[in-house]
């Protein structure tokens, strides 16, 4: 009888025993073959170069038992391996949780691939591994906007006072770069600060962030919600009205606000920004439309405060329809499919960031498995 294959794909740096019994699981299925992601491609997903290259990386997966073939991918992108997959043509792709995407399982289906998602389970007694975990221990949160994005640009509030929507969130997945979840400010803390901010009245630190994330002679200014974002714990209302930094930050670290949060908000995998990608390119900056972005970030905090889900779904949706029509290169014709499957399942949804891609903000009773949950940074307000 004819051996089924099996086919997974990753990058594997700093390979550790997570990603041994995650190979010997998907091995488990048939004939196991690795496409392995290349160093220019990792470095385009997440702007880090890898610690082991690409040949050395290929040397330790071709000598595991549980391994047949290993191929570098030539590809770029989230489906770098698609050449590599309809050459092969194997019976079941196998990802786990954290690489679970729409269009890998899209792809899958359109090409009549059994398509399994794993769980992360340790091999015994050993503990949980990740690369994130390995690589830095860094305990500094990333930004997730909820409601009022752009508001916090002179631009954009000048025409309409209104607050931003933001949490400071702590991830257990690496975050791809540019996926809307202020990645380059996170990395330029991270490069000030090391792998923690430090103790400072928050918003110091936050101005500080914001200075060094816009240096003299820089061409786009980074809204300071990203900083403020990433400094500030709890769920923030940050209230613009014609300047780049708030007039005033209103917060709560409520506990049972932010547990209701974190049991409400997922996060899809999405793609990142495809390179060149310019959202300012189209604008149609009227009053109107930033007064109905201002509207929905109110009812945005008041939903969170109320613990509404309904209102809460609502006021996400119309904040994001309030940026599209401002930016219409946020929104691309490749999330229409995937928000008429949700329907169903969410009460609201937001693009991360500027749009384009990155990760899909759902509101919902309650999570799929493959979805990523939110963790908010606590802290105190100093």
């Amino acid at each position: 009888m004819k051996q089924r294959k099996v086919l997974v794909s990753g990058c594997f740096d700093c390979l550790h025993s997570g990603h041994v019994a995650f190979l010997n699981s998907a091995a488990q299925f048939g004939d196991l073959y690795v496409c392995l992601g290349n160093d220019a491609n990792v470095f385009s997903l997440k702007n880090r170069t890898v610690f082991q290259s690409e040949t050395e990386r290929m040397y330790m997966l071709s000598a595991l038992r549980c391994v047949r073939e290993v191929r570098l991918s030539q590809g770029m992108g989230l489906l770098d391996f698609e050449d590599d997959l309809r050459q092969i043509q194997p019976d079941v792709f196998v990802v786990n949780e954290d690489g679970h995407t729409e269009q890998k399982q899209n792809l899958c289906k359109e090409l009549g691939i059994q398509y399994e998602v794993l769980k992360r389970t340790p091999e015994g007694e050993l503990p949980a591994r990740s690369t994130t975990e390995i690589r830095k221990g860094n305990r500094i949160p990333y930004r997730l906007d909820l409601a009022g994005g752009w508001l916090d640009q002179p631009f954009v509030s000048s025409l309409c006072a209104g607050p931003v929507i933001t949490i400071s969130v702590e991830v257990d997945f690496e975050v791809n770069h540019r996926s809307g979840m202020a990645s380059s400010t996170h990395q330029v803390a991270t490069d000030l600060w090391g792998h923690q901010i430090p103790i400072m009245p928050l918003e110091k630190a936050a101005k500080l962030l914001f200075a060094c994330d816009n240096p003299p002679g820089k061409a786009t200014i980074s809204g300071s919600q990203d900083s403020i974002g990433i400094v500030y714990p709890g769920v923030n209302k940050l209230n613009y009205n014609g300047s780049y930094w708030p007039e005033f930050i209103e917060s709560s670290l409520q506990e049972d606000v932010l547990q209701w949060l974190e049991s409400k908000l997922f996060l899809i995998p999405i793609f990142p920004r495809p390179h060149g990608f310019e959202v300012l390119d189209e604008q149609h900056l009227v009053q109107e439309f930033a007064q109905e972005l201002s509207i929905a970030a109110e009812n945005t905090w008041k939903a969170i405060l109320d613990k509404n889900l309904h209102a809460l779904g609502l006021a996400m949706t119309q904040s994001l329809k309030a940026q599209c029509k401002m930016f219409p290169l946020m929104w691309s014709s490749d999330f229409d499919a995937m928000i008429q499957e949700l329907d169903d399942h969410v009460m609201g949804y937001k693009i991360s960031g500027a749009g384009g891609g990155g990760y899909l903000l759902v509101v919902a009773e309650d999570g799929h498995p493959t979805w990523k949950k939110v963790k908010i940074k606590r802290g105190n307000l100093v």
